[in-house]
């Protein structure tokens, strides 16, 4: 595609030679001729110097001579337009694998793929054009929408809703029973039956290997459009809001509720029964034990405001040094003690 034709789908100016073919996306650093970048950040603009990109999408203020650019306001966004259209995905051709066990009451809506090796359960309803790859377990009385994408290994359990236009990686498992044990008189542990479901709303992402467990009475969601990294456990009875990113390792423990645009680093653990206000940062390895306002940003273990925690990162490696100031004073208080007393006796 000539660059000036990608510059009109784009709906974006571009200077420089128009007639250039780009064929491909890629970083500035393994650009090769024939290939989009992009730049979002000043900070590595040495980069533009030696990149072998045939064109580069930078913001509407940076300037550089001598090299073929797209203009855009946001160019992060521009650039993952440019791979779509670029790099457009390839569905399969809907067919439903003779490979594949679906049960007679199941309703698959219209151009389903279902792979070899599935198992379909009872009841199971299965919304126009979602894609699901080989060996794909889903228990009976799931409830799956439209556009979605489930890759192998995946194991949906009873009752669990999925919206329409969600993706889901390998190996997760949604709606597995909850943690949830009686501690008996002689010490052995009685299993608290988890009676619930859990609800992935529209357009939520969930990385691989995560697990969802069910909730013990009522709902286990994930709201809309959030999107969750590989590994990640969110245990019974969890409400998580809209447009949340959960980065990998984050355990959440029972019962908590989250607001809409949480973000939460890597090996972020929240204790349960907290809960989080909308809008707030958490930064990676933070362990929250208590609830947070709306809008606050806490670092640490157990985690405080990022401007208290900042303060203690700095003083943490003088304490060996003011403690030993601080045990030399003591001593040399002690002798001005002695001196007086002594002083005094006289």
């Amino acid at each position: 595609m000539k660059l000036k034709e990608l510059a009109s789908l784009l709906n974006c100016p571009y200077e420089g030679n128009g007639e250039v073919e780009i064929k491909r996306v890629a970083s500035l650093e393994e650009a090769r001729e024939g290939d989009l970048s992009f730049l979002s950040h000043p900070r590595y603009k040495n980069w533009l110097e030696k990149t072998k990109a045939t064109a580069i999408i930078l913001n509407l203020n940076l300037q550089v001579m001598g090299k073929n650019i797209i203009r855009s306001a946001n160019p992060q966004l521009t650039f993952i337009q440019a791979a779509e259209i670029l790099s457009p995905e390839v569905k399969p051709t809907p067919v439903i694998s003779p490979a594949a066990w679906i049960a007679a009451s199941a309703q698959i809506g219209p151009e389903v793929s279902v792979g070899p090796g599935c198992v379909i359960g009872e009841r199971v309803k299965i919304g126009a054009r979602t894609v699901i790859h080989p060996l794909v377990v889903i228990y009976s009385d799931v409830e799956i929408g439209e556009d979605c994408l489930i890759h192998s290994h995946v194991a949906i359990r009873e009752k669990t809703i999925i919206g329409n236009r969600v993706i889901i990686h390998n190996g997760v498992v949604i709606g597995s029973d909850g943690f949830g044990y009686v501690q008996l008189e002689k010490g052995e542990h009685r299993k608290i039956p988890q009676l619930g479901r859990v609800i992935i709303e529209d357009e939520v992402e969930i990385g691989a290997n995560t697990a969802i467990d069910r909730a013990t009475l009522g709902e286990t969601r994930i709201g809309r459009g959030t999107k969750i990294d590989n590994l990640v456990q969110i245990a019974h009875n969890v409400k998580i809001g809209a447009n949340s990113i959960l980065a990998g390792q984050v355990g959440i423990a029972g019962s908590t509720r989250i607001g809409q645009r949480v973000v939460m680093g890597g090996q972020v653990g929240i204790a349960d029964h907290v809960d989080i206000g909308d809008g707030v940062l958490i930064a990676a390895k933070s362990g929250v034990m208590r609830d947070l306002p709306p809008g606050a940003f806490v670092a640490g273990i157990p985690s405080l405001d990022i401007k208290e925690w900042r303060k203690i990162c700095v003083l943490l490696p003088r304490l060996a040094e003011t403690f030993k100031e601080i045990k030399e004073l003591k001593e040399r208080i002690e002798e001005l003690e002695k001196k007086i007393s002594n002083k005094d006796k006289k």
